[in-house]
């Protein structure tokens, strides 16, 4: 089964408040098959970007998911999973190898860029994530 796995994370300030977000969508109809939130304290953009991807393929794999192709609008973590950039950060460098772990583990998969507009579903249930942790 293919699975469509739009993430996000984001961070109010840099560090900041942060939340990682997974959206799943069927890859044929485009249902709405899951989703996920998570708070993650005070943390970068960066940091949250990875969390929200490990969060999305932990959501895939959950729903027996043998196929993924995950849609970010963070085209840092993209290019460093996709082996184009190399990681340099010490705090990345775990994230990062748990990523490619966890993508390991289907039997294929993609990751790609688009715009924010593109991925709005994810960026509103972070933006979700962080109100709720507000109140």
């Amino acid at each position: 089964m293919k699975v469509v796995v739009h993430v996000d994370g984001g961070a109010r300030g840099n560090p900041g408040p942060a939340a990682a977000a997974a959206l799943l969508t069927d890859g044929g109809s485009g249902a709405v098959l899951d989703e996920a939130t998570e708070f993650l304290g005070h943390t970068t953009n960066n940091v949250a970007e990875y969390r929200g991807l490990l969060l999305g393929l932990a959501r895939a794999a959950a729903l027996g998911a043998d196929e993924v192709e995950v849609v970010n609008d963070a085209e840092l973590i993209a290019k460093q999973v996709n082996g184009e950039y190399k990681v340099k950060h010490p705090d990345m460098k775990d994230l990062h190898a748990q990523a490619l772990a966890a993508l390991g583990a289907f039997g294929s998969w993609s990751v790609r860029t688009v715009p924010r507009a593109q991925n709005a579903g994810a960026d509103a249930l972070v933006n979700q994530a962080l109100d709720a942790a507000r109140e």
